[in-house]
């Protein structure tokens, strides 16, 4: 019974200190200090080497400018336990009465200390950081390391120099710490990363890319090279890091994992060319199975969309030779997948598509190969209009993959099969859920779905413009452009000065676009600008028409306009970060 009443005891006592610790942490937060105070100074009592309740303690007592007390309590504690680091909190005292000299003194004593035991600079240096007092830091672990040599200090040192503005001096401790120790490189990268996204970016990359040039030239060692790769990637400037990739691969002909990776990437940021280049590269230098079939798809699928309809009947053939030569099986599921898309939504042949895909689910296919033919299979039927049986196959992919990312995607395209049958009102609980899904892209596109049923929705009760609308992106998925681009022009006829009329100019704009007519997709684009500036497109359509003026028309003067417009007036947007980046390479801001 005794050890009984003692566990209660404890687990009880346990409990209330607990609910202690909060209140004190809750009236600290609330900037209460004198209840704080109380709290903290009662928690020291039944705890009293807590050291986060000490700090808690000597805080509340400068907060309220009882320095006297906060010196007393730092004295008596530093007799007690003899912790250099409470030097540091002493000075500090003394720094908040603006009594400078005898802070100073303090701060040297704690520096001395150092001096006598190496070790100290552990507690010394992380006190000044927390302080703020930078350069006390810095010269702390400067003279741990003159004392001793085998103390590794590159990161914290490197994180003062970069606070401080020694961007120099930051760097190079990044870039020796992540070459001595490896691990850290990726926890070193997304600090270099943060640099490389602030304002002052152009200078810090430019050092930066030099500072990594040296090193590979220095030494020849790959990790330099993967390294610049790293770099040229976060600058999206995939040609340069392909550069880098080759140069590993040639002294490393071990694995393509990284050459596709940066082709994949590559692709996704639409600078096709350097992914076929590396695709190409592949196929020149492995016999790998599926690295040969993977690089064939991408490529075939870039020839498919550069394609025009002439050309289909060639692009149908080269599709043929490709399946003949590497047959039909679970490796060549990409391929057949590929042709079954194509055949459908370019030929027109849902038939011959929906054949391919069920010959393709009799393959010994795992779980995620059976999902990629399924979903292809549910795209076939909503482009035949079965909707109904479009929705079952998404319906078994979310099913069975709950919580993947395929998932969340099979579950997109089942709420936009609502939208597309105008069933709006299922369609908007569907994205309403989708716009918080873990896939950032799913995410975006499932919030826009759900503004437009919404805003569209309140500004017209009986749903007529929004259901011609949703019509009207059904034809452009699939694939009948010009229909599409026929009912979204009857839709500006019908509904001017609706709701509506901002998101059909958009999608006007990205057709003209796709037709190569860049002048006609410039006039939507500035009928936003002009009708629409509180509107959810205007980032699109400064950012759209900059990159029309700059890669098509190569009028750089109108496309420093329009990025500048996105950068100063819509900071939030998706597309600030590359049009700020694009802005200052127009404005010659650059040497990357």
């Amino acid at each position: 019974m005794k050890k009984i009443f003692l566990t209660f005891l404890l687990f009880f006592t346990g409990i209330v200190l607990a609910q202690n610790e909060q209140l004190a942490q809750n009236y600290f937060d609330k900037g209460d200090f004198e209840k704080a105070k109380i709290s903290y100074e009662e928690l020291l009592k039944n705890q009293p080497y807590n050291t986060i309740f000490f700090q808690r303690l000597i805080d509340c007592y400068q907060q309220l400018q009882l320095f006297p007390l906060a010196e007393t309590t730092l004295q008596n504690r530093l007799k007690q336990f003899q912790q250099a680091s409470l030097l540091v909190e002493l000075g500090y005292n003394f720094q908040l009465q603006k009594q400078e000299a005898t802070a100073k003194k303090y701060y040297e004593q704690a520096i001395d200390k150092i001096r006598k035991n190496p070790n100290e600079v552990y507690g010394i240096a992380t006190t000044f950081e927390r302080k703020n007092l930078l350069n006390y830091a810095l010269q702390s672990y400067e003279l741990a390391l003159t004392l001793d040599p085998k103390f590794n200090f590159n990161f914290q040192m490197a994180l003062l120099y970069g606070q401080l503005g020694n961007t120099d001096m930051m760097i190079e401790k990044f870039l020796t710490e992540a070459f001595a120790n490896p691990q850290n490189s990726l926890l070193i990268q997304n600090q270099l990363s943060r640099f490389m996204s602030e304002d002052a970016d152009v200078a810090f990359n430019d050092a930066l890319r030099k500072a990594l040039i040296l090193r590979t030239q220095k030494t020849q060692d790959v990790f330099w090279n993967e390294y610049l790769s790293w770099f040229y990637v976060q600058q999206k400037e995939y040609g340069k890091a392909f550069i880098q990739q080759k140069a590993i691969y040639k002294r490393n002909p071990e694995t393509f994992s990284n050459i596709v990776n940066l082709a994949q990437l590559a692709i996704e940021e639409g600078d096709k060319e350097t992914a076929k280049e590396i695709f190409t590269f592949v196929l020149d230098n492995t016999k790998d199975l599926e690295l040969l079939i993977q690089s064939h798809t991408y490529l075939m699928q870039m020839r498919i969309d550069s394609a025009t309809e002439k050309e289909y009947p060639t692009v149908a053939s080269e599709m043929d030779l490709l399946l003949k030569e590497f047959g039909v099986s679970p490796y060549s599921l990409s391929l057949q997948i590929l042709q079954a898309h194509f055949t459908t939504f370019h030929l027109k042949n849902p038939e011959l598509g929906k054949s391919i895909l069920k010959t393709a689910l009799d393959l010994p296919l795992n779980e995620y190969q059976k999902a990629d033919v399924k979903m292809e299979l549910a795209d076939i039927l909503l482009f035949e209009e079965k909707f109904n049986q479009a929705l079952i196959y998404y319906s078994q992919i979310e099913e069975d993959l709950k919580n993947d990312v395929v998932g969340h995607e099979a579950s997109f395209k089942a709420a936009k099969t609502s939208y597309f049958k105008t069933d709006f009102q299922w369609a908007q609980k569907q994205f309403k859920e989708l716009k918080s899904a873990s896939t950032q892209l799913i995410a975006n596109d499932a919030l826009e779905y759900f503004l437009l049923i919404n805003d569209n929705t309140v500004a017209d009760s009986t749903q007529t413009a929004l259901k011609q609308f949703a019509r009207a992106d059904y034809l452009l998925y699939q694939n009948k452009t010009p229909e599409a681009l026929v009912q979204f022009q009857d839709i500006l006829k019908s509904f001017k000065g609706n709701e509506i009329e901002s998101v059909t100019l958009y999608r006007i704009g990205k057709i003209y676009e796709k037709l190569g007519d860049y002048n006609a997709a410039l006039i939507q684009y500035q009928t936003i600008i002009d009708k629409y500036k509180d509107g959810i497109y205007i980032d699109e359509a400064y950012y759209f028409a900059a990159e029309i003026y700059n890669k098509q028309l190569k009028d750089i003067e109108k496309a420093k306009a329009n990025y500048e417009q996105l950068i100063f007036h819509h900071e939030d947007s998706i597309y600030y970060t590359d049009a700020r980046k694009k802005y200052r390479q127009l404005r010659g801001d650059t040497t990357l």
